[in-house]
């Protein structure tokens, strides 16, 4: 008999949580390295404050999407060295449950580093970007990239080299609600009416949504090689 669905979503995420209220050490890797990159980001573009302000939505993004590769590595790399994805394996729960599980999980802890990103790049770029829109943009966007994300994380910590291998499967899957969050999110930023950016808005929800279903099918197959 196999645990319920939900269940078993909710022991993965609060595994998932309580290890890294005890080690922290996935969000605050993620999060120095997305410091680090704003800071880079900031002194590259600070001699034409125009630039710095048209780039400003591509930074917030490559940054999210460097800092979350980070992530899903570790996640899924610490659940392999202790045995703890053999052994959800050996017990009767539904795979998906495991991926959605996962997949939470590694939204929760990108989201925390999105979010904290956006003071702090007001601060740098002289933007607001504490606007509600931006934050929906966002969990949005972050949304999507965990989907595919903890898919390929899955995939790739089977092999030696999984730190290179994941970036290269990711990043191309990535570009399409890459450049759509761009999109969104610069529209908004620049002041553009509605109508201009929402349309991107909601491609970005249709592309994370396809990536769910795709992800959900293809799981059980992935996970059992």
């Amino acid at each position: 008999m196999k645990t319920p669905f939900f269940n078993c979503v909710t022991a993965v995420i609060s595994k998932d949580l309580r290890a890294e209220i005890r080690a922290r050490e996935l969000v605050s890797v993620m999060a120095l390295f997305a410091l680090l990159s704003l800071l880079v980001f900031s002194f590259a573009l600070e001699l034409d404050k125009g630039a710095r302000e048209e780039a400003v939505s591509g930074v917030l993004w490559v940054t999210l999407v460097f800092a979350s590769l980070l992530g899903f590595n570790r996640s899924m790399s610490q659940e392999r060295d202790q045995g703890n994805l053999d052994a959800l394996l050996l017990a009767p729960v539904a795979r998906t449950a495991i991926f959605v599980g996962k997949l939470l999980g590694n939204f929760i802890f990108t989201l925390i580093v999105g979010l904290a990103m956006l003071p702090l790049m007001t601060m740098l770029y002289g933007l607001n970007l504490l606007d509600g829109w931006i934050i929906l943009t966002e969990a949005i966007g972050i949304f999507g990239l965990a989907t595919i994300g903890t898919l390929l994380a899955t995939m790739t910590v089977q092999t030696r080299a999984r730190e290179a291998l994941l970036p290269i499967a990711l990043l191309p899957i990535a570009l399409p609600f890459l450049l759509t969050a761009v999109r969104a999110t610069k529209g908004i930023l620049g002041g553009a009416p509605a109508s201009e950016w929402q349309g991107a808005l909601g491609m970005l929800a249709a592309i994370s949504v396809i990536y769910l279903v795709l992800c959900l099918l293809l799981y059980e197959y992935i996970v059992e090689e």
